[in-house]
C-alpha cells in the first residue's frame, strides 16, 4: 500500500510539473482535452460566471467579471503548489515516513508538514529525514520549489505584457471608431475628414495587432479573461469592429479614388489575420460557432448603415446585391464571434452607433463614475 502511495505521489508531481511547463513555458498551443489546467478553467469559469447572471448590470458586473482573470491565475498557482506539496508528502509517506520529529510521531500529517516547509525552503529543523531516500526526496522537493517560484516570478510579467500590448491597440480605436467601436463610425469619421487614405495604414496596424493577439492568447489563454480597463471596450468588440470594417471595404464603394485599391488589398490582409486569430482562439476555448445567432445586421439595419455611409460620401458598390455579398463575408466570421463572445460574456458591437454617445476619451472620471 505504501509503495502505491509513493507511486501515486510521483505521478502527481510529474503531472503538475508537466502542466506547469506546458502552461507557463512551452510556447505552443495544447489542444488535447485531458489537461488539469483546462479542467480547472472550465469549472472555475462556469462557477464564476453564475455570479454575473444575478441581474447585476453595468460597471458593477464588469468589475466583477474583470477580477476572474487575475484571481484564476492565482488560484491555478495555488492548486499547483498544494498538489506538489501533497505529492511529495505521499512519496515520503510511501517511503515509510523515515523522519525524526521533535513532537508528533511520524505519519502522513508529519510528512505534509515537512513537505510544506521543504517546498518553501523554510527548514525549521524540527522534522529531519534520516534515510538516504528520504533525504534525496527532500532535496529534490526543495529544488523543485525554488524552480517553480522562479518560473512563476519570471512568466507572470510576460502575461501582463501581453495584456498591455492588447489594450494599447484597443485604445487606438476609441477616437477613430467610437465607444464601443463600430464599423460605420470608423468609415464615416475617416471619410468626413477626407482621410480615407489613412485607413489602410490603420488596418495594417491592426493586422499586426491581430497577429500579436493570436500568438499571445494562444500561448497564454488566461489573458483572454482579462477585461479592458475602460467601459464599452473589449478585445472581442475591437476584433469585431475591425472584421466588420474589412467586410464593408471588401464589398467596395462606387468611386475611382486612388485610395480604394490599396485599401481593399490591406482590408483583405487584415481580415485574413483577424479571422485566423478568431478561429484559432475558438478552437483553444472549445467554443463552437453559433449556428442560430442573432442577426447583427438585419435588412432594415443594413439599409440604415448604407444610408449613413452614403451621407458620408461612401456609396456601397453592387446596388441591391451589396447586402448579399456582405452577408456572405459575414458568415465567415460572425458565428465564431457570437460563440466566443457568449462564452466570455463579452457583448458584440453594433454595426453603427444608433445614438450619439461620447467617446471614452471625451469623458472624465471626475464627471462620470463609469469612466473606468
Amino acid at each position: 500500500m505504501t509503495y502505491l502511495a509513493a507511486a501515486a505521489g510521483m505521478l502527481l508531481v510529474f503531472v503538475v510539473l508537466w502542466e506547469t511547463f506546458e502552461t507557463m513555458v512551452l510556447p505552443r498551443t495544447i489542444v488535447r482535452q485531458l489537461r488539469l489546467t483546462r479542467i480547472y478553467y472550465r469549472v472555475a469559469w462556469s462557477a464564476y460566471r453564475l455570479g454575473a447572471r444575478g441581474g447585476v448590470t453595468g460597471p458593477v458586473r464588469e468589475s466583477y467579471l474583470s477580477a476572474f482573470g487575475p484571481l484564476s491565475l492565482l488560484g491555478l498557482l495555488l492548486c499547483w503548489v498544494v498538489s506538489l506539496i501533497f505529492g511529495f508528502a505521499l512519496i515520503q509517506w510511501g517511503l515509510g515516513s523515515r523522519v525524526t520529529t521533535a513532537g508528533a510521531p511520524p505519519g502522513l500529517g508529519t510528512d505534509l508538514y515537512m513537505s510544506g516547509i521543504t517546498f518553501f525552503t523554510v527548514g525549521f529543523g524540527d522534522v529531519v529525514p534520516i534515510t538516504p531516500a528520504a533525504k534525496l526526496c527532500a532535496v529534490i522537493e526543495a529544488g523543485t520549489g525554488l524552480g517553480f517560484l522562479a518560473i512563476v516570478i519570471g512568466y507572470i510579467p510576460v502575461i501582463y505584457a501581453s495584456f498591455s500590448r492588447r489594450e494599447a491597440g484597443i485604445s487606438l480605436l476609441d477616437a477613430r471608431a467610437g465607444s464601443p467601436p463600430t464599423a460605420c463610425e470608423m468609415l464615416c469619421r475617416h471619410a468626413s475628414a477626407g482621410s480615407m487614405e489613412a485607413l489602410a495604414p490603420l488596418l495594417a496596424t491592426f493586422e499586426s495587432w491581430a497577429s500579436d493577439l493570436m500568438e499571445s492568447h494562444l500561448s497564454y489563454p488566461v489573458v483572454a479573461y482579462y477585461r479592458s480597463q475602460h467601459d464599452r471596450e473589449s478585445w472581442i468588440s475591437s476584433l469585431a469592429a475591425i472584421l466588420d470594417v474589412c467586410a464593408i471595404i471588401a464589398v467596395g464603394f462606387e468611386t475611382d479614388a486612388a485610395w480604394l485599391n490599396p485599401l481593399q488589398w490591406q482590408a483583405r490582409m487584415t481580415f485574413a489575420m483577424a479571422r485566423h486569430a478568431l478561429v484559432d482562439l475558438s478552437l483553444v476555448f472549445h467554443v463552437e460557432p453559433e449556428t442560430r445567432r442573432v442577426d447583427r445586421l438585419p435588412a432594415e439595419e443594413f439599409e440604415e448603415t448604407r444610408a449613413q455611409l452614403a451621407a458620408c460620401g461612401l456609396k456601397l458598390a453592387g446596388g441591391a446585391d451589396a447586402e448579399r455579398r456582405l452577408r456572405a463575408i459575414r458568415d465567415h466570421y460572425e458565428p465564431y464571434l457570437g460563440g466566443l463572445g457568449a462564452s466570455l460574456l463579452m457583448s458584440l458591437p453594433p454595426w453603427r452607433s444608433v445614438e450619439a454617445t461620447r467617446d471614452n476619451w471625451q469623458t472624465s472620471a471626475w464627471a462620470d463614475d463609469s469612466h473606468l
